[in-house]
């Protein structure tokens, strides 16, 4: 890990039509770092993964990739940079295979790398023993397998991880969050947003806190852990 600035988000104000959805966000992301921002349904989370993925486009303000702006810049431009997005609610395609999907996740490169896909299944041997299946019948851990796997195949230095605890069993999620460590390990920058606040702060480098599309809080993920609004608000304490 470095403090080499891998993404800035500067003052983004991001708008859907005349919702105001993110406030004057401003978050840095540090070369091998993993980190997340943790808040309710609705702070703007996921909205800003959008952002900076190219999905939305923020009405001003500036994102930044290795100190080039990225701001309104096309997704798949934005993905040809190397930055990948695994997205809430997984959206494997479900009529292809394992493997298929894993092939749309190389497309920004024109092809499929087989090293890539040997690290994938290392990381996920359960994608390998079910490599022919359609996604669609799969369970829900193993779709976020599949998801993340999708994304590794783009060859991310930045990993854009929306939820990947959503709707999954507690064995499942600790299963998730240490692949999550294992990627990072590897090499990769994580930007990881998770309602499991407690989950999420235990791997995390430093954590931002999200209300209602405003930065409430920014530290250290262990000082988060012991703040005391934190620990009453997100990680179920009173």
């Amino acid at each position: 890990m470095t403090d080499t600035k891998m993404l800035e988000l500067h003052d983004v104000n991001t708008y859907y039509g005349h919702i105001h959805a993110l406030k004057g966000i401003t978050i840095d992301v540090n070369e091998g770092e993993i980190v997340t921002l943790i808040g309710s349904n609705g702070a703007g989370k996921s909205t800003t993964l959008k952002t900076i993925s190219g999905l939305l486009a923020p009405r001003t303000g500036e994102v930044r990739l290795r100190g080039r702006t990225i701001s309104g810049m096309p997704a798949h431009k934005v993905a040809g940079l190397r930055v990948a997005q695994s997205p809430e609610g997984r959206s494997v395609f479900p009529r292809m295979s394992v493997l298929e999907n894993l092939q749309m996740g190389a497309f920004v490169h024109g092809k499929m790398d087989p090293d890539d896909l040997a690290r994938v299944f290392d990381l996920f041997p359960r994608l390998k023993e079910r490599v022919n299946q359609k996604a669609g019948t799969m369970s829900g851990g193993e779709q976020q397998m599949l998801a993340i796997g999708r994304a590794l195949m783009a060859k991310p230095e930045l990993l854009l991880l929306d939820e990947p605890s959503m709707g999954l069993a507690p064995i499942l999620v600790e299963g998730i969050f240490a692949i999550v460590q294992d990627i990072n390990k590897q090499g990769t920058t994580v930007l990881l947003v998770e309602q499991n606040a407690l989950m999420a702060l235990a791997i995390a480098n430093r954590g931002y806190v999200l209300q209602t599309g405003s930065i409430l809080l920014a530290d250290d993920a262990k000082a988060l852990m012991q703040n005391e609004m934190v620990r009453k608000a997100y990680l179920g304490e009173v």
